[in-house]
């Protein structure tokens, strides 16, 4: 279940059916079983108008010039001509590319060309936002920028699945994620939550020493001025741990290592190889 309001990462490693999903939920193709339920109802064909979907494979006319592209997406999504133009010279002023209103797709950059794709995308202001790798051929400054607008869409309500292979995209975004391998759901829950669940128990610190002999086993790395240290819980409190160390010097950092998206995505395909 995706919860409304919220950014909902749909991940898992190529072939395990995420793009199949996404197709079903925007009827282009029909499943073969299960039920989808959009807003209480099974999903039909007058939900179509209230999904925004931004596919991997991008489906601009290249020869249509920018403002004629756009024109033409928001009038497909039901918009009336007078509200079509003052949506997309709202948005071509947003993302301050009004200067490209008469080129064509195809004089585009790949990137150009993406910031077109996403408002065509977003332009009707969908309930449900479905974004298939949306950073794919942005450069730094412009995939910052689509990430502004993504949490903007997000602040004003509107639901956004994000399938996207970039783990540091998952966690600046997603609230909660489902992980699924060979069609079959793996991981689901709050990121928060996730990762808490799987930590490893064990703590960076940092210390100014005080010459007391550490144990071996903590992997110690000096440097000029500090000792940086990973030590496990091994059962004890944080408290506990904490009053330990202060008697090896001076505290400076103090944080439990919580598992990467990165990591978590691999440990658990590897843990479900069969799905």
């Amino acid at each position: 279940m995706v919860p409304r309001g919220v950014i909902f990462g749909l991940l898992g490693p190529n072939g395990a059916g995420k793009t199949t999903l996404i197709r079903i939920i925007n009827q282009i193709i029909d499943g073969d079983s299960g039920l989808i339920l959009f807003k209480g109802e099974p999903l039909s064909s007058k939900h179509i108008s209230q999904i925004g979907y931004l596919p991997e494979e991008r489906g601009l006319y290249k020869k249509m010039k920018v403002w004629d592209q756009l024109i033409y997406f928001a009038r497909l999504k039901g918009m009336s001509a007078s509200m079509a133009k003052e949506k997309v010279k709202y948005w071509l002023e947003k993302l301050e590319i009004s200067s490209w209103r008469e080129k064509r797709i195809e004089d585009l950059s790949k990137g150009m060309a993406q910031k077109v794709q996403f408002i065509s995308t977003v332009i009707h202001e969908p309930e449900l936002l479905i974004l298939d790798e949306p950073f794919s051929g942005f450069d730094p400054m412009n995939a910052e920028i689509i990430k502004n607008e993504i949490l903007e869409l997000k602040d004003k309500g509107i639901t956004v699945v994000l399938s996207t292979h970039r783990m540091e995209s998952v966690e600046l975004l997603c609230d909660e994620i489902a992980m699924i391998h060979k069609s079959k759901k793996i991981l689901e829950g709050k990121l928060s939550d996730i990762k808490r669940k799987f930590r490893p128990h064990v703590y960076q610190v940092a210390l100014s020493p005080n010459g007391t002999q550490m144990p071996a086993e903590w992997g110690i790395h000096r440097t000029s001025d500090k000792v940086e240290i990973q030590v496990p819980l091994n059962g004890k409190r944080p408290n506990q741990l904490l009053l330990e160390l202060m008697s090896f010097g001076d505290i400076l950092e103090f944080r439990e290592i919580l598992p990467t998206m990165e990591e978590l995505f691999i440990q658990q395909v590897k843990s479900h190889p069969h799905g």
